[in-house]
């Protein structure tokens, strides 16, 4: 496609929308971090002029991406895909452990994280799969071999482990759905997650007689139904429940390490030793409880900008990255946060506009796969930053400080952009 031609059928919507998110956040990033001491805004040594680097640099990305033929992106999915789990294999041996989590490379000053461009390469490969003219999504073996291709670089990044990256990876399943797949599973899935939660806080025994009374009141009102299929239903599905719920106890014990256990012991109110509590308040929810406080500091128009008084004395760890929305609270108020929370609602509208039109299954494919992974950073990062979800590092798309995280969605968006700049040269 000539460069004027791809000018004029690039989507400015979708542009502007990711330059006002990228503006905003860097606008806040530099509130968050700004000193004295700091001078220039090109400071390096700073996290808001090496974010301002990265937004430099994106500009280059978006160049090279939008400059590739529309094509190259599906035909070499499959090698993108393979060249991502190398790289997320490859730092079990060769990478540096942050944070409890060996999840990035290291290049002199700067770091690379491989499951945010994991992501892009798993959209990729999924649109690939699913776009393909052999593939049934009502078939179990092609749903399981999407669900192998989703589930391998999960895996490899909760083994680093970094399960809040890896919980993104379930947003695909929006994908499946909506090429198809049985809104039984999407049922079966929020039952799971439901015993899950209702595990821990009730304990096997009173997770299995609810799942008996439930059923039981089911088998009532429906009498008419065959009683001995009935009766092996019932005892099938209360033995999967108390089998499921033994393993979610086991999960919660011997898995997961002390700091998720203690996350979702404060989340669901578990620890009944009030000490114990308070302890962990102290600790793992000192983050949460500072967060919600510097936000509703901000009352209903904010404090104004650079004038965030708990953001300047550091009340909340890691407030330019996981926690800047807690900087928007304070400084913009209810206002500025339900501006930012109306523009990420645009975004996801307008990708799935886009999506929508496409000719082609690959492009409408990988257009929901990238609205459905915005839309689960969006909605965990400011769940997480509000006390509504427990801690689970997983940082705000175009706004969080980070190399890693802004090309990453930076690729993502505009490969898309792409694919839809080039649907008038697709076939239906």
């Amino acid at each position: 496609m000539s460069s004027p031609k791809l000018i004029h059928n690039i989507d400015w919507i979708t542009v502007l929308l990711y330059l006002i998110l990228v503006f905003i956040g860097w606008l806040n990033i530099y509130s968050t971090t700004i000193t004295e001491e700091a001078g220039s805004i090109f400071n390096l040594n700073l996290p808001y002029g090496k974010q301002l680097l990265f937004i430099g640099l994106s500009s280059v990305l978006i160049i090279i991406v939008i400059s590739l033929e529309a094509k190259f992106y599906e035909r070499f999915s499959s090698i993108i895909y393979l060249i991502f789990l190398v790289l997320l294999a490859g730092l079990f041996i060769f990478g540096k452990n942050i944070n409890g989590a060996t999840s990035w490379y290291n290049f002199g000053g700067f770091s690379f994280q491989p499951s945010e461009f994991a992501k892009i390469a798993t959209a990729l490969a999924v649109s690939k799969h699913l776009s393909d003219f052999q593939t049934n999504i009502s078939d179990i073996k092609h749903q399981l071999q999407t669900l192998l291709i989703i589930g391998i670089p999960a895996v490899l990044i909760i083994a680093q482990p970094d399960p809040g990256s890896a919980l993104v990876f379930s947003a695909f399943f929006f994908v499946m759905y909506r090429e198809g797949l049985s809104m039984a599973y999407l049922i079966i899935g929020t039952l799971i997650i439901a015993l899950f939660i209702t595990t821990l806080m009730f304990g096997v025994k009173w997770v299995v007689i609810g799942m008996g009374i439930l059923l039981s009141l089911l088998y009532f009102f429906r009498r008419k139904s065959k009683k001995k299929f009935s009766f092996l239903l019932f005892i099938g599905i209360i033995t999967l429940t108390f089998l499921f719920s033994l393993s979610v106890k086991y999960i919660f014990d011997n898995v997961f390490e002390q700091r998720h256990r203690d996350r979702f012991s404060l989340w669901l109110r578990l620890e009944k030793d009030p000490e114990k509590l308070e302890e962990i308040r102290k600790t793992i929810g000192y983050n949460t409880h500072q967060s919600e406080t510097t936000i509703g500091s901000g009352g209903l128009t904010g404090k104004g900008f650079l004038e965030g008084t708990r953001t300047k004395g550091n009340f909340v760890p890691e407030q330019h990255s996981d926690y800047i929305f807690t900087t928007v609270g304070e400084e913009w108020g209810f206002v500025g946060t339900t501006s930012i929370v109306i523009l990420f609602t645009l975004l996801l509208l307008r990708l799935i506009i886009l999506a929508e039109r496409q000719k082609s299954k690959f492009s409408r494919i990988y257009g929901y796969g990238v609205a459905s992974i915005l839309f689960f950073h969006f909605a965990i990062n400011i769940g997480m930053v509000i006390g509504l979800l427990p801690t689970i590092g997983i940082p705000l798309p175009l706004f969080s400080y980070g190399g890693s995280g802004l090309w990453g969605f930076t690729i993502l968006i505009f490969i898309f952009l792409k694919l839809d700049a080039n649907r008038v040269n697709e076939w239906l």
